[in-house]
């Protein structure tokens, strides 16, 4: 970013393909409409650009990034829904959730393939119930790899109330999981 704000249009475009895919995944899953997803990408770059001159190393690039594209999904929350239904938004986004999930080759016979499958639509499923808090930190840990301390930059809470909705929200994918698991085994 220093490179791209002393004018190097090259040290943009590694930025921009870089975090392209994780960032244009992070608004797919927070929301279920794939156009404004594509519309907060496109202002998340442009907020980038825009900030460029202004731009000082007080974190790491993916934290400045991500902390601008949970700023604008958060004022969209705001200007379109009521704070407290923010836990509906992302659930038919959540079909795109864990890339290597959905794309991946599964091998073996047909009955193990299935029930792979099984297992990756119910964690699809699991994951989109989250309140909004946690599965975005959820995500942000999962996805990109972030520290609860990242996180908590993004989302300008606490590291521990961000380590709070990392941990419940793999207590609620698990324990999630296992019912849903159980009712199908039962069937």
């Amino acid at each position: 970013m220093l490179d791209y704000q002393q004018g190097d249009a090259h040290a943009f475009a590694a930025l921009y393909s870089k975090h392209k895919g994780p960032l244009y995944r992070y608004f797919v899953r927070q929301i279920s409409d794939n156009t404004l997803a594509e519309d907060l990408y496109q202002d998340t770059w442009g907020k980038v650009i825009n900030a460029a001159d202004n731009y000082q190393v007080t974190a790491k690039f993916t934290t400045w990034l991500y902390r601008i594209a949970h700023n604008l999904l958060i004022d969209h929350v705001r200007a379109v829904k009521p704070l407290d239904k923010l836990d509906e938004l992302g659930e038919q986004g959540m079909d795109e959730f864990d890339a290597n999930i959905g794309n991946q080759q599964f091998n073996g016979r047909p009955d193990e393939v299935l029930e792979q499958q099984h297992q990756a639509q119910l964690l699809k499923a699991c994951v989109a119930k989250l309140p909004a808090v946690q599965k975005e930190a959820f995500l942000l840990n999962i996805e990109l790899g972030l520290t609860a301390s990242a996180i908590s930059d993004i989302a300008n809470v606490t590291v521990e109330a961000t380590k709070s909705r990392i941990r419940y929200a793999y207590q609620s994918i698990k324990q999630c999981v296992a019912n849903k698991w159980e009712g199908m085994t039962h069937e």
